[in-house]
């Protein structure tokens, strides 16, 4: 969320960087409100102060033996006027408040200018995509060719975008997470959490998933308890330290959490249908750092090799670019994409996006720290997927697969599984 006393001094440039983003900022109606705000403020204020000068005045001339029946009906009358001061207040408050919620994040201005996919700009590539020399499976011929990914009965028990792995896939999706949470908490210095998978409302909007993107989600409650099912850690990793001042001596830190994501993919109908690439339902290891807003460039670069890394311990081809203007997240101020290499598709598709959101969603969920004088200032969250676990094991079978249809996974994964080969008939070998 934004500071409105800052857009509004920034003015038309605020303007032309959300305009960047697909985004018009009424910026007199943001004016209006907060003139308003503060003008209820002054006036509320100003009526407290005169009831205390009344409530005084009450006392002396109680004091003195005078009639004090007219003062005490003016000290009514401003009672009343307060609270009607108040209650005007706490709405203007709440439009200025609803106002800033839907403003997304100011992109920086070092990221490319479009507004989809089509205008990311590459920044590097590794590894050469595998070349065959028959024509490639994708990974759900191949899962289900092997037996250890069954859709159909995926969808007997919960309807389309669903997946169950089985035996060996069900061994790779257990080794994958445990990986990549090893490298990150052994190599990386990451901080493991296990998390709650169901938040609250002021819990989401912390992190930006509302009000904006209330059909994405999947909500429940018990009794008169609302709860959202999280579609990332990122939501509850974040938030953890909401309403907190976190000591400078303590930043940045580093948190992961291997955790079930829920996304209703609202939409999004027609697109990855088929397979595990975009599921209601799929498993993710997640990276958050908290720093200092001056350090979180260089957290950025810090983090998004974190996840590159996952992919290098397993041998995937893969790309990096950097998202346009018009296409980052709704909390993101720049967003490096890592796109992993599909054959089937003959195409890299995105795996993991890494994400500075500068202070933006610390002044949504209150997350503070202190500068040099002691002051208190918003601090810096990232995030970043490293990885899902779904899509890596698409890529695992898509990138390792022989002519025979067998799998022959990367060394890396050797040691978590005890094999090294799933042969065509679904049987394993060392």
């Amino acid at each position: 969320m934004h500071d409105p006393r800052a857009l509004i001094e920034m003015g038309s440039e605020a303007v032309r960087r959300l305009a960047r983003r697909g985004y018009t900022l009424d910026l007199s109606a943001l004016e209006s409100l907060q003139s308003r705000r503060s003008q209820l403020i002054t006036r509320a204020d100003d009526l407290r102060a005169e009831s205390k000068r009344v409530a005084q005045e009450v006392q002396q001339v109680a004091r003195q033996g005078g009639d004090t029946e007219t003062l005490k009906g003016q000290a009514r009358d401003l009672k009343e006027s307060i609270r009607s001061a108040e209650a005007e207040q706490d709405q203007a408050q709440q439009e200025l408040r609803d106002l800033l919620l839907t403003i997304p994040n100011l992109p920086l201005d070092s990221t490319p200018d479009g507004d989809s996919d089509e205008h990311a700009v590459e920044i590097r590539r590794f590894g050469a995509p595998p070349s065959f020399s028959f024509e490639p499976k994708d990974h759900v011929d191949l899962g289900e060719a092997l037996g250890i990914l069954d859709f159909t009965r995926a969808s007997k028990l919960s309807g389309s975008r669903f997946s169950v792995s089985r035996g060996p896939g069900a061994a790779i999706e257990r080794a994958l997470a445990t990986l990549f949470l090893d490298l990150h908490t052994k190599r990386h210095g990451y901080v493991e959490h296990a998390v709650p998978y169901l938040v609250t409302r002021q819990t989401m909007t912390g992190t930006g998933q509302l009000p904006k993107f209330e059909e994405d989600l999947f909500a429940t409650g018990m009794g008169d308890r609302e709860l959202f099912l999280i579609p990332t850690a990122e939501v509850p990793l974040t938030n953890l330290y909401a309403d907190e001042i976190i000591p400078p001596a303590e930043l940045p830190l580093a948190l992961t959490a291997h955790t079930p994501c829920f996304r209703s993919e609202a939409g999004s109908y027609g697109r990855d249908t088929r397979g595990i690439l975009r599921q209601h339902q799929f498993s993710k290891v997640e990276m958050v750092r908290i720093c200092d807003p001056e350090d979180s460039q260089a957290q950025l670069e810090k983090m998004l090799s974190h996840a590159e890394a996952c992919l290098k311990e397993l041998g995937l081809a893969y790309r990096v670019v950097q998202l346009a203007a018009g296409d980052l997240g709704f909390s993101a101020q720049i967003t490096y994409d890592i796109e992993v290499w599909l054959p089937s598709q003959q195409t890299y598709r995105e795996i993991s996006s890494v994400s500075d959101c500068g202070s933006f969603q610390a002044r949504r969920a209150g997350i503070r720290t202190r500068d040099e004088h002691g002051k208190t200032k918003p601090v810096a969250t990232l995030n970043g997927s490293g990885l899902p676990i779904g899509r890596t094991l698409a890529a695992l079978l898509e990138q390792c697969q022989q002519q025979d249809g067998s799998i022959v996974l990367p060394e890396a994964l050797v040691s978590y599984l005890g094999f090294r080969r799933i042969s065509a008939d679904g049987t394993t070998e060392a």
